[in-house]
């Protein structure tokens, strides 16, 4: 091989191993980039808030307040979960929206006809049924109070009922009162009033009696007892006697007492303590809401309960549902996994997250060695090109008629090993491949070994003249 030839083959040599490591840079970047940009998004999906849309209604109510207090708190404290809330009509457009799958959770009242998959995920405030009836206000020629006609729900047949709001709700528990008193509910002539309208109500004559649906420390009920006992005398309030069979028949309503001076001290109100029924406003999710996310905005929940109260009175009524009682309406899995305290942990939630990154690690680092294969394909394909010359030079060993003829393949073989050993030490080839490599070196180093023992003594001795001489002119 001429100085020409040699230089140029270095050179074609140096141009692909700076080309291998390019490639093996390139492919080192590649694979960098990939497992950061997995490692980001899963990190952003396990730490991004997740925003829940909530329908409540109307504007203005104690629902509104309560919700968008909740929704401030949770964007102020940088909590997990957010709450976007949607304004509607009523409670009843609210839980329309559940159902239509444009809102994740709703407030409604638990008598009013609930989606197929909602579900409780906490109590917002619990409603009492108040029955009154005025007394009468005391004549002039008679200082003593009146009697009033109606003492019980069984005497409200044929009378005139004014109820406080324009929910039909409200009428439809009448009714169930009624029928469970023994009453037609045809035979009660019903007027409603708005809240805002409670002086008219108190002066409308022709009612015989009245009736509030809210918390015991609603101040509209309150006004509204007391605008009548001011206008018609000292109220009597009805108890609800067949209030525990309305609770069996009907498990969205509640027996419960009126405890006695809820709504004035002095005189008291009521003197006694009143048996009524109760319903609830729910926090209601989609059956199909993650137990994750519910069980995440449950804690969120009722740790911010208490600081929103002091801003919105009515945050204080927000209580957990109750798991033992048989209701209509199941509690979510999520609310149920916190109350009970078997919330699923960290690595229950998300183990399968990371089984599936260690495959898919698994899976990226397999196609980076299939990559790295491909782009080293020029490096194996030379190396088994040098494997079938060397077995070629063999061949040449084995029938060289000199010395001279061996020492040229001795040198050629040696830039192989050199060309070989550069690849493996780029890792462009493996070492299963290098250990095929040193099979037929040895073979051809055996055969030359053996070819040169059997060439006659004056060939050798010409050989070793000609290495003489040319160290002597070397070193002149």
């Amino acid at each position: 091989m001429s100085v020409s030839e040699r230089t140029s083959q270095t050179t074609s040599d140096a141009a692909r191993r700076v080309r291998r490591r390019s490639n093996s840079l390139l492919l080192v970047l590649g694979v960098g980039f990939l497992v950061f940009a997995v490692a980001s998004a899963a990190l952003y999906f396990v730490l991004r808030p997740d925003t829940l849309r909530i329908a409540v209604g109307p504007p203005g109510s104690d629902d509104d307040k309560v919700i968008q207090a909740i929704a401030d708190a949770f964007r102020t404290e940088s909590r997990t979960i957010r709450l976007s809330p949607i304004k509607t009509a009523g409670a009843a457009e609210a839980l329309a929206l559940l159902g239509a799958g444009k809102a994740d959770l709703a407030v409604g009242r638990g008598d009013l006809e609930m989606p197929a998959e909602a579900q409780t995920v906490a109590v917002l405030r619990k409603n009492f049924v108040v029955l009154w009836t005025p007394s009468g206000r005391a004549t002039k020629t008679s200082k003593r109070k009146q009697t009033p006609k109606i003492k019980e729900v069984a005497d409200l047949a044929g009378r005139h009922i004014g109820i406080i709001g324009k929910t039909a709700a409200n009428a439809a528990l009448l009714r169930v009162i009624l029928s469970a008193s023994g009453i037609e509910a045809d035979k009660v002539t019903v007027t409603h009033f708005g809240t805002d309208h409670l002086d008219e109500l108190a002066r409308d004559l022709q009612l015989d009696a009245f009736m509030a649906v809210g918390p015991l420390d609603s101040k509209i009920t309150s006004d509204a007892i007391a605008a009548t006992a001011r206008i018609r005398g000292e109220p009597k309030f009805l108890a609800i006697e067949t209030s525990e069979a309305i609770a069996l028949k009907h498990p969205r309503y509640e027996s419960e007492e009126i405890p006695p001076s809820v709504f004035n001290a002095d005189p008291a109100w009521p003197d006694d303590k009143v048996e009524t029924v109760s319903v609830s406003h729910l926090i209601v999710a989609r059956k199909t809401l993650s137990e994750t996310t519910v069980a995440a905005f449950f804690r969120q929940l009722f740790a911010v309960r208490q600081t929103i109260a002091k801003q919105v009175p009515g945050a204080s009524h927000i209580t957990k549902p109750d798991l033992e009682k048989d209701t209509e309406l199941p509690v979510h899995r999520g609310a149920a996994a916190v109350i009970d305290g078997n919330e699923r942990t960290f690595l229950d939630r998300y183990g399968d997250y990371f089984w599936f990154g260690l495959l898919l690690l698994s899976g990226v680092g397999s196609a980076a060695a299939w990559l790295r294969r491909y782009l080293n394909r020029d490096e194996r394909e030379e190396n088994t090109s040098h494997r079938k010359k060397i077995l070629a030079m063999v061949s040449s060993a084995r029938t060289a008629e000199s010395n001279q003829q061996l020492l040229g393949l001795q040198h050629e073989a040696d830039e192989i090993i050199r060309e070989t050993l550069a690849c493996y030490d780029d890792g462009a080839i493996e070492q299963e491949e290098l250990a095929a490599f040193g099979l037929v070196l040895d073979l051809l180093r055996n055969a030359i070994a053996e070819r040169r023992a059997t060439l006659p003594r004056a060939n050798v001795e010409t050989v070793r003249a000609a290495t003489t001489a040319s160290r002597g002119s070397g070193g002149t």
